[in-house]
């Protein structure tokens, strides 16, 4: 163990800049890597207004921190296709390879795997940081480390894309227009949506996304979703519905909006079990997906920010340095409508 200094949740409510024991050793299989920037999350923000997240319970000091980008500083045993010098991003959840839904290429819903900065795993907002050199990613020279930390939740975005088997000209709505949500219809544009209808009854949320062509903004203050979605394809419906929201209230009215036929992919997460009309979802006989982080999607969304296909720099609403830390986090938990994506840059 190595004293260094980072970013704790000493219990809900208070952060601390301080000093902590954290491993940094590297052993076989694993890099060292020299955090750059590091991104706020709302999970994180989460753990620090109600210190907990579901059965995940902050019962002891925790670093936060899981979306990051940085430069591999040393290399251990056994590791071939990363060097010192190495750009790089990480995936922040290790499963454990030889459960079963590893072996199955679903390592994202193993029951066993840690996640950075989910209790009682520590995070990355901390100076150096050593990790799995298989779930470490090189970064392309175009690419920036503000760019490579943001893989992390627009991969979100890339399963729910996937999970909904786009067909090229398909019509998505996108329920939700905060930084998840975004990134969602970002991604099903780029798996070949012809558009995306992103709704939300915040008006800066969606100037945002409609900074993106084939987005279409629909203030749900103002105009009836349902009816614009009937009116926008001829009365035909979605072919794909992600809800982003994690709001109840979207799922009692979600089945007008989807075709015959078409697909509901839940990605918001209700804090509560919510109901939703079963009936309507079986005479349209409409396919339901969910998503829980993400599976094998971090080399396709770092070729597509190198592509230059999705630019995500606009999504970055602001950056601060390290030692104001504490100023990002209490600056998200106000969540001004115009802020998607804040940053934290620890050199």
């Amino acid at each position: 163990m190595t004293k260094v200094r980072a970013l704790v949740l000493e219990r809900q409510h208070e952060l601390a800049l301080r000093d902590i024991d954290l491993p940094l050793e590297t052993g076989p299989g694993q890099v060292k890597i020299k955090i750059h920037t590091v991104g706020v999350c709302g999970s994180d923000v989460h753990y620090y207004t109600h210190g907990k997240i579901g059965p995940f319970i902050v019962n002891a000091p925790m670093v936060l921190g899981h979306e990051a980008a940085g430069t591999v500083v040393e290399v251990g045993a056994g590791v071939t296709h990363l060097k010192v010098g190495d750009r790089v991003c990480m995936e922040p959840g290790i499963p454990d390879p030889n459960s079963k839904a590893s072996r199955l290429g679903m390592y994202n819903i193993d029951p066993a795997v840690t996640f950075w900065a989910t209790p009682p795993i520590h995070g990355v907002l901390t100076p150096e940081v050593v990790h799995p050199a298989n779930y470490t990613f090189k970064l392309p020279d175009n690419v920036s480390f503000a760019e490579g930390a943001m893989v992390e939740p627009f991969a979100v975005g890339m399963q729910a894309a996937s999970k909904a088997k786009i067909t090229p000209g398909d019509t998505a709505v996108v329920l939700g227009a905060g930084p998840i949500g975004t990134m969602v219809a970002i991604a099903a544009l780029a798996g070949g949506c012809a558009r995306a209808i992103v709704a939300d009854l915040a008006q800066p949320k969606l100037d945002i996304s409609a900074q993106y062509q084939g987005v279409i903004p629909v203030n749900i203050r103002e105009k009836n979703l349902s009816e614009e979605v009937v009116r926008l394809t001829d009365g035909w419906g979605a072919d794909v519905v992600f809800e982003c929201s994690g709001s109840p209230k979207a799922w009692e009215t979600i089945m007008a909006l989807p075709r015959p036929g078409g697909v509901i992919v839940a990605v918001g997460l209700p804090v509560n079990p919510i109901g939703f009309d079963v009936s309507t979802a079986s005479t349209k006989e409409i396919r339901i997906e969910t998503v829980f982080r993400y599976a094998h999607q971090y080399e396709r969304s770092i070729a597509l920010l190198a592509s230059g296909r999705v630019d995500l720099k606009p999504l970055i609403s602001e950056t601060f340095t390290f030692e104001e830390s504490i100023k990002a986090f209490d600056r998200a938990v106000e969540a001004r409508p115009s802020d998607v994506k804040l940053q934290i840059v620890m050199e």
